[in-house]
């Protein structure tokens, strides 16, 4: 078998060992450039293409024809997609006779679409995992090769499930290839009415409206946490990211006060609209989790107390 893979991100570079380890020719390999305004706390495709000494070529833009060239000149029977960032136009795609295939890190059909780690934990699921699923125009709608599920606890964070979905992509992989590349390549239907479909979140997506119930709080907290850049709430023109929270019971804390953040016998809580409230452990004052300071409970008492 002989691939072009679009690859990014840490699923991009654990799939690209596993077709290398599975002697599949990788002609070539598509991969982003690092953004200046992003936290870079993963693995760079681009490295992992030159360890293994396979050509690479940066491609923003998957409709620029010179990357519809290179991809054209690699002569591919397949093309692969791990985590690479744009959709693949048709055309493209059509170049590899055996078919396209993508892996997306949620169980398809649910949480079809962009960030579905995270979409997962802020919807509070319980499970999630990795799918291989054949390209088509609509994202994340062709049908499944395979899929491995993990479980979501209920205290982990985004970055600690994507984690275990990156393992599960390549143990998807590496189920799959055999068959991929002996010519029978598993179809199972992707029933799109059976899921969901979610867009992209945007930093102003992490404001903490404490007048939201104390899971739907924790949630967004634990969807955004680090390495995202954090859920965050305002004490006058201030920003603070609470940046790591735990439920707590509320026999902890007085009776009547209002949604939001205080110091109670040292320690920062967050009462939440329905009454329940959060212990936070990590507080940190600055525009988002990777760009801010850490604040003490006596800190943040004189803080508030100012405002």
């Amino acid at each position: 078998m002989r691939a072009v893979v679009f690859a990014y991100h840490n699923v991009g570079d654990r799939c690209l060992r596993v077709l290398h380890a599975q002697g599949v020719d990788v002609a070539l390999v598509v991969t982003h450039r690092d953004r200046p305004d992003e936290n870079i706390w993963f693995q760079r495709v681009a490295d992992t293409a030159a360890e293994l000494n396979l050509s690479f070529l940066y491609g923003e833009n998957p409709a620029d024809p010179a990357v519809a060239d290179a991809v054209r000149a690699a002569r591919p029977d397949v093309i692969f997609s791990f985590y690479y960032r744009a959709m693949i136009p048709a055309d493209v795609l059509s170049l590899a006779p055996q078919g396209a295939f993508n892996m997306h890190g949620s169980l398809l059909p649910k949480y079809r679409g962009r960030v579905p780690v995270n979409w997962a934990v802020l919807h509070g699921e319980t499970e999630t995992g990795a799918t291989l699923h054949a390209m088509e125009a609509k994202p994340d709608a062709g049908f499944i090769v395979d899929q491995t599920s993990v479980p979501i606890l209920p205290d982990d964070t985004a970055g600690q499930v994507f984690e275990k979905v990156t393992v599960a992509a390549e143990q998807t992989l590496w189920r799959a290839l055999p068959a991929m590349m002996a010519g029978n390549t598993p179809k199972r239907p992707n029933r799109l009415a059976d899921g969901s479909y979610f867009s992209g979140r945007k930093p102003e997506d992490g404001r903490i409206d404490f007048r939201q119930p104390a899971s739907a709080v924790y949630n967004l907290v634990r969807a955004v946490a680090p390495p995202y850049p954090g859920a965050f709430t305002e004490v006058g023109s201030r920003r603070f990211v609470v940046a790591q929270a735990r439920r707590l019971e509320t026999t902890a804390v007085p009776a009547g006060l209002t949604p939001g953040l205080h110091v109670v016998d040292g320690r920062i809580v967050a009462i939440c609209g329905d009454g329940g409230a959060l212990r936070v452990l990590q507080l940190l004052e600055g525009p988002s989790a990777d760009h801010a300071s850490p604040v003490s409970a006596s800190e943040f008492q004189t803080i508030i107390t100012a405002s």
